[in-house]
């Protein structure tokens, strides 16, 4: 099966000039869906993972599916104001401007391997901040998976000079 197939692209979107990779097409296809579930599990397997922490949005989809294969619990990791009790925050630099990146206080325990997934990497700052949160937790994070690099963007290489073990199953020229 081609992951990228199962990849819908769609043209200047949100803004003109970026070409969208919309994996809800992958993700209403059973046996795709299934194939990058058990791909982004696989790297893992026999390596201690604690916890997944999946970044919002679509990161919570694949990361909850890839924490139940692995038998380990899932944290997300949301926009700043989006959980409902007390939080870790960390901010991160946007092409324009800032965002903030934060999880549960109590979301990983001091000393656990984690897991980061999402569903694309592009430029790298969230989940780069992802990571710091995490170690701001006392946690560690192991690796990072993702279905779709940009590696015209630099993030696959950023995460990866922090010292991560850092997965993608398909990659776009691009934006």
């Amino acid at each position: 099966m081609n992951i990228k197939d199962a990849i819908r692209t769609i043209p200047d979107y949100p803004k003109p000039g970026i070409m969208f990779r919309d994996i809800t097409t992958l993700l209403g296809n059973a046996r795709a869906f299934r194939t990058v579930v058990d791909l982004l599990v696989q790297p893992y397997a026999g390596i201690r993972i604690d916890k997944v922490v999946g970044i919002e949005a679509r990161g919570f989809i694949l990361g909850g599916a890839v924490a139940h294969q692995l038998s380990v619990g899932f944290a997300p990791a949301r926009k700043k104001g989006k959980l409902p009790w007390r939080t870790v925050a960390q901010d991160y630099a946007l092409e324009y401007g800032a965002d903030t990146i934060e999880m549960h206080a109590d979301a990983l325990k001091s000393g656990e391997n984690v897991l980061v997934v999402d569903d694309l990497i592009a430029t790298g700052g969230t989940a780069i901040a992802t990571v710091q949160l995490i170690e701001k937790l006392g946690a560690k994070a192991v690796g990072a998976s993702f279905v779709v690099d940009l590696p015209e963007l630099g993030g696959f290489q950023k995460l990866r000079a922090l010292g991560l073990r850092v997965d993608a199953l398909c990659a776009f020229d691009g934006h």
